[in-house]
């Protein structure tokens, strides 16, 4: 079931992807908004509660409406409603037409149109990049953005579907991606800002719930990618990116595919409208981009962008062989 599920789910979010501002999103941004002001209250103890009521509450709740469309209507009742969590919560359309619209700026030598697109989907300063770190940054934000919306989603809608939990794993994953991002935004914004315990709380605990995803979208890319250089590269230079599991991804991808990655951030500018989506954005969601070494391989030209579309799209290619395989075993066992 899980392999239709997430088959049907890519398949509309093509055809009619979600809009960026939607009911959907919109109210889980109240639902964060209202625990953090009513259960932060600046303990420790205070923040890891909000975070739990935030991210837990919401999964546990997809899980019992999967229980009880299951039990009493049937399975395919259960699978319309993860295919329809797996649509709020996955998808490449979702960031997808920054990077295009990126591309098409730079392979028309149309280079300012490209800084502007870039400052206006990271919130930074753009304007004095040069082409090659253009396309290095694009390079870095989509293919984590592709991990956060769509191999992350994966990982854990597949892993806790195997165990019969439903669609929990996919509301899991992306709302602590979301708190964790929202609520230093709000910090940063000085609107309610939340307390240091609660961005410590949610910080820690998305790098925890993104440790396995990453590593396992990493060697994804290995497979479908340069394996030994991407493993290499994995091994020797994942440290060199401040944030963990961001790093083990780009190394990856850097190695796979042969261009250089890391060196010098894009600048935020933080205005009152930037980061409020459900949508991922940045390098980190707990941390402001910070300056790297840069890693082995060729300078970034405006192929390795297909490069990169490649990679990932060959990368979905092989979760769902694997999962077409798992159900199939599932079927003849």
């Amino acid at each position: 079931m899980s392999f239709f599920a997430i088959l049907f789910a890519l398949l509309i979010e093509q055809v009619r992807p979600l809009a960026p501002h939607n009911p959907i999103h919109s109210g889980l941004r109240v639902w964060a908004r209202w625990v953090s002001s009513n259960f932060d209250a600046g303990k420790p103890q205070h923040g890891w509660v909000s975070w739990v009521l935030a991210v837990v509450a919401p999964a546990v709740l997809a899980l019992a409406i999967h229980w009880l469309l299951l039990v009493f209507i049937g399975w395919p009742a259960a699978m319309v409603w993860s295919v329809l969590v797996l649509y709020a919560t996955l998808g490449f359309r979702q960031f997808s037409h920054h990077f295009t619209q990126i591309r098409d700026a730079l392979e028309s030598g149309d280079e300012v149109r490209a800084r502007q697109l870039l400052a206006l989907w990271q919130r930074g300063d753009a304007s004095e990049l040069p082409r090659s770190e253009i396309v290095r940054h694009v390079i870095e934000y989509s293919v984590l953005a592709a991990h956060r919306h769509v191999f992350g989603v994966l990982a854990w809608f597949s892993i806790l579907a195997a165990f019969g939990l439903g669609p929990a794993g996919a509301v899991l994953y992306r709302m602590a991606e979301f708190v964790a991002r929202y609520w230093r935004h709000r910090n940063r914004m000085q609107l309610q800002p939340a307390s240091e315990a609660l961005q410590s709380a949610a910080a820690r605990a998305w790098t925890a719930v993104d440790w396995l995803p990453a590593r396992i979208t990493a060697i994804a890319f290995a497979v479908v990618g340069s394996f030994e250089e991407a493993i290499d590269c994995w091994r020797n230079h994942a440290q060199r990116f401040p944030n963990d599991n961001d790093g083990v991804i780009l190394a990856a991808t850097s190695g796979a595919v042969n261009v250089r990655l890391g060196g010098e951030a894009l600048r935020p500018v933080f205005s009152p409208g930037s980061s409020q989506t459900f949508q991922a954005a940045g390098l980190a969601a707990s941390e402001p981009p910070t300056d790297t070494t840069s890693t082995p391989g060729r300078e970034a030209e405006v192929g390795h962008l297909r490069s990169i579309v490649g990679l990932v799209w060959r990368s979905v290619v092989l979760w769902m062989v694997l999962l077409a395989l798992l159900t199939l075993a599932r079927l003849l066992g």
